[in-house]
């Protein structure tokens, strides 16, 4: 089983950054495609990015992109997304997910229902 724990939300103002950081454990992090998602009530889960295990590829949903980038240190079982010109509809809450069992290395999930694993959530508040 992975457990996933995220850290690094919080408050910013608009136009500022926030870095947010998942640490993996259970498993070898370097079969892992990592993705961040978030939340708001009342809607879906919404993809941002992903990063494939490999760590050659990624995508992100055009919201984000230009402004977040995804990464990932396979020698610190860590995943990143650093965040910058923040606006306040990126307020939500935000999920770090992992998918196991992929074999190619370039492949990225894109989609919530490919991730198996989720971490707890962090709160991201984005004043105006």
């Amino acid at each position: 089983q992975v457990q996933l724990v995220e850290s690094g939300g919080g408050s910013a103002q608009a136009g500022g950054s926030l870095r947010l950081s998942c640490v993996a454990s259970g498993r070898t992090f370097v079969d892992l495609i990592m993705g961040w998602f978030r939340q708001v009530p009342g809607k879906e889960r919404e993809f941002l990015a992903g990063i494939s295990w490999s760590g050659s590829i990624v995508q992100y949903t055009d919201s984000v992109k230009g402004r977040f980038t995804i990464s990932r240190d396979n020698t610190k079982n860590t995943a990143a997304l650093q965040m910058n010109s923040l606006k306040s509809d990126d307020t939500a809450i935000y999920y770090c997910a992992a998918r196991s069992g992929v074999r190619y290395p370039t492949y990225v999930a894109t989609t919530s229902r490919e991730y198996q694993h989720w971490g707890q959530g962090t709160q991201v508040t984005v004043s105006s």
